[in-house]
């Protein structure tokens, strides 16, 4: 059976390589790249390009910088960089108009950055968009979506989804709307299917679903349904904070689609993590356009990890797709390969590695 190569960046020095055998069931650190890459706790693969990739540097000032990789996980550069406008970047995508999106969780700013080609940067400072910050707050943008020809970036400061379009007269992206989300809820990453907005609240910890609105500024749909990602019966003393959120395409392998959310419990006092660490919740999208409409919490899975973050599952043409990598923030739980189960229903762990004990984001490689 063929191995899968993963890169893994996190709050460090270098870039890990994973080569995951499901043969034999076995994850096995298969090098450390330094260079450019401090605090790479975001990296995004080229839209077109697979031996091209993008990490940020999570600093002040943070930056942006792009690499390239073999198959195996062989990675060189960096070969261009440009700064990201602002104070810790936490993710960036690489969009279809060629350009670079990123934004800044402490400083509320985001820059589209161009480029020439896809390792250089075509402009190394672009404009850069500041998001409006609520009475007394500060905004916390945390993700860039492209939707359409919309960007959308949830903001954890503003409880808000920011739109944004290109403008006619300079082509730049502008501030066009926004989807006003619950005060103190805390939004962080969302996803789209079809006409349908799911947005995972940080703060709250929940998952909401909703029709996607008329672009408008302090515009919103009523929920459809809102539900916690937390597990039933958590220590005494947990204080959780959910992460990430994927929705696969439905492939016909994995002909519905399930949504995984990541989640983290963050206590002062260590006693109150469970030993069986933190969670994936697993729910799934019901009865769409109709009465019964909702979501529905599927299964909870123990990871042994201590604040679940990112996530990825992998390619569908590779067959990689049947597995989830992911790891933890703290702890040294290391990283984790899980096999989607009953159809992605369910995850069964096959490899873990603890060689290194935290990461924060994957690439599955082609």
């Amino acid at each position: 059976m063929v191995s899968f190569s993963i890169l893994a960046g996190g709050l460090d020095t270098f870039i890990a390589t994973y080569l995951f055998n499901p043969s034999n069931a076995s994850l096995t650190l298969s090098g450390r790249f330094e260079g450019g890459t401090l605090n790479c706790s975001w990296i995004g693969r080229h839209p077109t390009n697979n031996s091209v990739f993008y990490a940020l540097n999570e600093l002040f000032p943070g930056s942006i910088r792009s690499f390239t990789t073999t198959p195996d996980g062989a990675i060189a550069g960096p070969f261009d960089t440009a700064l990201s406008g602002g104070d810790n970047p936490v993710y960036l995508l690489a969009l279809s108009t060629g350009e670079v999106g990123v934004v800044n969780y402490m400083s509320g700013t985001g820059r589209f950055v161009p480029t020439t080609s896809p390792l250089m940067f075509a402009i190394k400072t672009t404009p850069t968009i500041t998001f409006p910050a609520p009475k007394g707050g500060m905004s916390h943008p945390h993700m860039v979506f492209e939707h359409g020809d919309e960007i959308l970036v949830p903001d954890k400061g503003s409880d808000t989804v920011w739109r944004l379009r290109k403008s006619k007269q300079d082509e730049m992206w502008k501030l066009s709307g926004d989807i006003v989300q619950p005060f103190g809820s805390g939004p962080r990453h969302i996803a789209v299917h079809g006409d349908r907005l799911f947005t995972l609240h940080e703060t709250a910890s929940t998952l909401t679903l909703q029709k996607f609105p008329k672009l408008a500024f302090n515009s919103s749909t009523p929920f459809i349904a809102n539900l916690s990602t937390i597990p039933d019966n958590p220590p005494l003393g947990s204080v959780w904070a959910a992460a990430e959120i994927l929705m696969p395409k439905a492939t016909k392998l994995f002909p519905k689609t399930y949504i995984y959310v990541s989640n983290r419990n963050r206590p002062a006092d260590p006693s109150s993590l469970d030993p069986r660490g933190d969670t994936i919740a697993i729910f799934e999208h019901v009865g769409k356009g109709t009465k019964k409409e909702g979501l529905r919490l599927v299964k909870q899975v123990f990871t042994g990890l201590n604040q679940v973050r990112g996530m990825s599952i992998g390619l569908e043409e590779n067959g990689s797709e049947k597995y989830l990598v992911t790891a933890g923030a703290a702890g040294s739980g290391g990283t984790v390969v899980f096999e989607r189960v009953d159809g992605g229903a369910g995850l069964k762990e096959v490899a873990r590695n603890t060689e290194i004990p935290q990461r924060n984001t994957f690439l599955w490689l082609h």
